[in-house]
């Protein structure tokens, strides 16, 4: 329930950031939920200060105006966050930030892969990747690249649920399960 709850919370920031004459980008509201979010999982006494029903709510407006300075937050996004904290919905920010980076990625055609490799690629190779996967999905490609030591050479891309395995370890399994079906 709490995702589908995060869901309506991400959808109306994301309307509201994609409205024209907007002042802050979908891209720049994600990074300052999530700065927050991160707050949040750092300071007990922040979580605890918009959390407790014990605290009333003009000091915890209070908390919220002082953080929101402090961690350079935009108007909207304070704002976003006084009805989070209105709504008592503050212990599903970090579902809140993962359904707005969800919904924000499929509003604006950004594809987020997961790219694992038996070295550093140089960024010949990075940019090259990317404009392939550009290419077979038509969208805007963010890759995230991590060395895998265990691969011999190689890469794996990830999307979503699906692997796309061009790792020398995935090719010679493969060769291996077509020599044993065939014989």
């Amino acid at each position: 329930m709490s995702i589908a709850v995060a869901n309506q919370y991400a959808r109306a920031l994301l309307d509201v950031v994609l409205k024209p004459g907007s002042t802050v980008t979908p891209e720049t509201a994600l990074e300052q939920l999530n700065r927050f979010r991160e707050a949040l999982e750092v300071s007990a006494e922040l979580k605890e200060a918009l959390m407790t029903p014990a605290i009333g709510a003009a000091q915890k407006s209070k908390a919220l105006g002082g953080i929101g300075k402090l961690l350079e937050l935009s108007p909207v996004v304070v704002n976003f966050l006084h009805l989070v904290k209105d709504r008592r919905r503050v212990p599903i920010m970090g579902e809140i930030c993962l359904m707005f980076r969800e919904q924000m990625d499929q509003r604006l055609g950004i594809l987020r892969a997961r790219v694992e490799s038996a070295r550093v690629m140089d960024a010949g190779a990075q940019e090259t990747l990317a404009g392939r996967l550009r290419e077979a999905t038509g969208k805007k490609v963010e890759l995230d690249f991590k060395v895998n030591d265990d691969l011999v050479g190689g890469a794996t891309v990830t999307i979503g649920s699906t692997v796309y395995d061009g790792s020398v370890r995935g090719q010679l399994e493969g060769l291996r399960r077509r020599l044993t079906s065939e014989s």
